[in-house]
């Protein structure tokens, strides 16, 4: 077969699904739009691995499809570029989607939207294929836009709950702030460079690396750091950097299954795949390298500490995801650009799988996600335990399981980094080790261990619920049905070994090529090789470094506080309850947001409706036009009197001005 219908099956195979779903679900039924969507992703995911295998072969491409417009001479096209980078993405996107899908039959089957659900996520998938595989920046914003979309409507999914409601336009607002850079970043590669095209503008970078660029305040600012910056400001807002993360926590109003997969493992990663995809022009500035390490690295320590005081069994993991962002942001900015394209394949995996586990908990509770109401369910849904337990240690980085050899690679890529800041997100990044061990094993004592606290509060029904069913009567948790855990075992698997398979070839044997591109004196992974030794030996070495010591201490310390101690979190939170009410408020930016911005954006409308509509408009232009209208033809009305002599005056004085002006003008 010939590739490019290969390519083409990858990216619209999901678009056929979500038509026939979204269009005609109601004819062909729920089983019909499941089955016609999972096919779907199926086919695109078998395609994307014939693709993978293609590039592994040494075949890659990039062109064009077909061209969309023409102005002034510069094509205006959507085509593939299918490269090592791309590849990986591609099946990435696919396999995690495909098993969303899957799980998403036992999670959704009493929700009357199923068919309408299935249709979105499908057209997730397509949106996100669209945007890893483009070759130029129109393509690129075009999947950008797609899947901020599709996002929207399945947060929003339960349109009757305000909560949902709230978020879904909360998240919308938020990323056109950063949606607002990126195309800024765009507009300025199409005016300067001339074209859209990667490999054109590429090529032309260095070239342009000494330009300047105005800005509107006078001052001048190199070209090539403008556009990181402006790029960059769209990463923010779509893989939920500082100060732009505000909308990802509660976006966990919509169904677990799209959190899962928009809110772990792909959408979020769109910022950290299009730094990794510009790495060339990165690479030229390090001032916007270095807003990138300071960024993420604020974001992997503060987003981490939110964790801790959570009680929603999804939000912890919502926060987590957070944290682990600024792991891949940090690893960019230190050039490290293959480390965290590893991290954001590993970190797919395992924050899916504990996605997943946390909606089959919740299942399990009738819909019910407050933790202090579980414990003790590692004996009433063991397989949902056991998958859990493999998640929650790939994600703090346990030796030889997938997230410990790509959190290692990027602490210690940090470590050797010489770009400005990477003292400090080394140091962010460490701290982060320890908490990100406190809030998992938090989450895993809380839930799975201990005495059961849900006998205490039968008949809660979904009173913190994900959706709106509720239960009455005795709970009774019990393991989900394999449709449901089935999905979890087959992410368990990649969770515990893709990163023992896969550290050596993306990261030291030159699997990537000329799809990532670091300067020699930048490159820290490069560096990190020379003392590579294999997947084994770094495992074992692992036991003896800081950060595996500090996660057993978190570790630890969950372990006493929620095991041993239950009742130490209570003393701790009185005796530190300005800190608690700190994080607890999530640092008051959404109240500053809703202050500032919200409040602000109030005052300037009406401001605007008081002076300018009533006084300005109102005021002066209808009704005073009006009043000066009444009072010239207040003064016209005296001279219409009707005798001859008035008129005759009148023409007497209207001869002496003209006769005046005209003696004047001589």
């Amino acid at each position: 077969m010939n590739m490019m219908n290969v390519y083409l099956i990858a990216a619209l195979a999901p678009l056929a699904g979500a038509v026939v779903a979204g269009l005609f679900g109601r004819r062909i039924g729920r089983a019909g739009s499941h089955w016609v969507t999972i096919i779907g992703v199926a086919v695109s995911m078998i395609a994307s691995a014939v693709v993978f295998r293609d590039v592994m072969q040494g075949n890659l491409f990039n062109g064009t499809v077909y061209t969309w417009a023409a102005i002034a001479g510069i094509q205006l096209e959507i085509g593939f570029l299918i490269d090592q980078l791309s590849a990986t993405m591609m099946l990435v996107v696919t396999s995690v989607s495909l098993m969303v899908h899957i799980y998403t039959i036992g999670y959704m089957a009493d929700d009357p939207g199923y068919q309408r659900f299935f249709s979105y996520i499908s057209l997730f998938t397509f949106a996100m294929m669209m945007l890893v595989m483009s070759n130029n920046f129109l393509q690129l914003f075009f999947g950008w836009e797609a899947v901020g979309l599709v996002s929207y409507l399945l947060i929003g999914f339960w349109y009757t709950r305000p909560t949902a409601i709230y978020a879904n336009l909360k998240a919308f607002l938020v990323n056109r702030v950063g949606d607002f850079g990126f195309i800024l970043g765009i507009a300025l590669v199409f005016v300067y460079f001339g074209s859209l095209d990667y490999s054109e503008v590429f090529e032309l970078a260095p070239g342009k690396a000494g330009d300047l660029v105005g800005s509107a305040i006078g001052v001048q600012w190199p070209l090539l750091t403008a556009i990181c910056i402006c790029l960059f400001v769209g990463a923010m807002g779509k893989s939920a950097q500082f100060p732009l993360h505000v909308w990802l926590p509660d976006s966990m109003e919509g169904p677990t299954p799209i959190s899962a997969l928009i809110h772990a493992a792909t959408m979020v990663t769109a910022g950290i795949f299009m730094v990794a995809r510009m790495s060339p022009l990165y690479e030229h500035s390090e001032t916007a390298l270095s807003l990138v390490l300071v960024v993420g690295a604020i974001t992997a320590l503060f987003m981490g500490l939110l964790g801790i005081v959570q009680t929603d069994i999804k939000r912890v993991v919502a926060y987590s995801t957070l944290s682990q962002l600024g792991y891949m942001t940090v690893a960019l900015g230190a050039s490290a650009y293959s480390v965290a394209i590893f991290h954001l394949m590993t970190h797919a995996f395992f924050k899916a799988l504990l996605f997943l586990a946390a909606g089959s908990v919740i299942i399990g509770m009738h819909h019910d996600q407050d933790m202090r109401n579980m414990g003790g369910l590692r004996r009433r849904m063991p397989i949902t335990w056991l998958v859990s337990l493999i998640g929650s240690l790939a994600l703090i980085g346990f030796p030889f399981f997938a997230g410990f050899y790509s959190k290692e690679s990027i602490i210690e890529a940090v470590q050797l980094s010489r770009t400005p800041g990477a003292g400090l997100a080394w140091i962010a990044l460490t701290a982060g080790v320890f908490i990100t061990a406190l809030y998992s094993f938090r989450m895993y004592f809380m839930v799975f261990e201990g005495k059961p606290r849900y006998e205490a509060h039968e008949g809660t029904g979904a009173a913190h619920g994900d959706d709106a069913h509720g239960h009455h009567g005795p709970l009774n948790p019990h393991e989900s049905p394999g449709v449901v855990w089935w999905p979890l075992v087959a992410l368990a698997i990649p969770s515990v070994v893709i990163g023992a398979i896969a550290i050596e070839p993306l990261l030291f044997g030159g699997f990537f090529g000329d799809s990532i591109r670091v300067f020699a004196e930048r490159d820290v992974v490069g560096t990190i090789g020379e003392h590579f030794h294999g997947w084994l030996a770094m495992g074992l070495h692992g036991f003896a470094t800081l950060p595996f010591w500090l996660a057993m201490a978190g570790v630890a310390l969950a372990w006493f506080l929620y095991l041993k101690r239950p009742d130490l979190p209570a003393r701790i939170k009185q005796a530190a309850l300005p800190l608690y009410t700190l994080l607890d408020q999530k640092y008051y930016m959404d109240r500053f947001n809703d202050w500032f911005f919200a409040g602000g954006a109030r005052s300037l409308g009406r401001g605007l409706w008081r002076f300018g509509d009533m006084n300005i408009i109102d005021g002066v232009l209808v009704n005073g036009s009006a009043r000066l209208v009444g009072w010239f033809a207040g003064i016209a009305r005296k001279f219409q009197s009707g005798f001859v002599y008035h008129y005759a005056f009148t023409m007497i004085i209207g001869v002496f001005v003209l006769l005046t002006w005209w003696f004047l003008r001589i």
